[in-house]
């Protein structure tokens, strides 16, 4: 059965006249007959008394007419998903990684539910990496992720980069001092003190290791544990060094009491990508808007 066969059954039998219908759908008549039958046939019933004036329907095609006004109801329904310029509604997934989460999730999501009341969004946490891989599965709608500048993405996902930011070596305040009077530090200088980041799958954590491995050092952590604001009061604590992106470390409340460290040989960038599969129907305006939210709750922080 064809759509164009169910819009003319329910246009006659709401007004109760295939002269009428054919005028509201823009058809002759007979294109409207033709179009009735085929649909009865397609079902094998009868589903037009046509011995009454006004036209009505059987009882049959009364309960058939009731399915048909949902049918199209969802069709509409479909046609707004595919849209890319309608109102986002339904079901907006996002992946998130705690350390993007800490610094905009809240104001972002408060602002997102205002502008698209019917939007209802979902928030999964994980590695960037991770992220990406349940984005091409179709698992998530659009992911906010730090990457290595210059990092490739799979064909299938597009995406813009929100923000390059500094990664930062923090220390408690008064506690660094640079060796032999020197102006700058070098990373073999860090690895007595050791390391508080977060658990392997980190990628600040494997841009580190890599950094260290190039000139024959070993990572030292002295703790492992999630979240930007629990890591940087530990290094505060002078419990070890920590690696953070510049505009937590604006915004983090132990900022007065952390220093950043002054590495000569290590100055890691990271890019902020927001990424999405090439199709997502009516969500787009609200991924586009969660994009501009970071930007913009980033541009403030700095």
């Amino acid at each position: 059965m064809k759509t164009d066969d169910i819009e003319a059954f329910v246009a006659v039998v709401r007004c109760q006249s295939l002269s009428v219908a054919a005028d509201t759908l823009q058809l002759t008549q007979s294109a409207i007959t033709r179009r009735v039958q085929n649909f009865e046939d397609a079902l094998g019933s009868e589903l037009l008394d046509r011995n009454t004036k006004p036209l009505k329907p059987t009882a049959m095609g009364l309960r058939v007419y009731e399915q048909c006004r949902e049918v199209l109801r969802a069709m509409d329904v479909l046609r707004e998903i595919v849209a890319h310029d309608a109102i986002p509604s339904g079901i907006l997934r996002l992946g998130v990684p705690q350390t993007v989460g800490d610094i905009v999730l809240l104001d972002a999501l408060e602002q997102l539910k205002n502008a698209y009341p019917d939007l209802q969004t979902q928030v999964s946490n994980g590695w960037g990496n991770t992220l990406l891989e349940r984005l091409e599965n179709l698992e998530l709608d659009a992911v906010a992720a730090l990457f290595p500048v210059g990092r490739g993405f799979p064909e299938g996902i597009v995406g813009t980069v929100l923000a390059r930011m500094k990664l930062q070596v923090v220390a408690a305040r008064n506690s660094w001092k640079p060796r032999h009077g020197r102006r700058s530090s070098q990373l073999a200088d860090c690895s007595e003190r050791g390391w508080v980041l977060n658990p392997d799958g980190c990628g600040f954590r494997a841009g580190l290791e890599r950094a260290l491995l190039d000139q024959g050092l070993k990572l030292k952590t002295n703790l492992e544990t999630f979240g930007t604001d629990l890591q940087m009061g530990l290094v505060a604590k002078n419990l070890g060094l920590g690696l953070i992106p510049e505009p937590l470390l604006q915004i983090s409340r132990y900022r007065d009491e952390l220093e950043i460290v002054n590495l000569g040989d290590f100055k890691p960038v990271v890019e902020l990508w927001l990424l999405q599969p090439r199709f997502v129907g009516n969500l787009q305006g609200a991924i586009e808007l969660f994009g501009r939210l970071i930007t913009e709750h980033l541009e403030s922080s700095a």
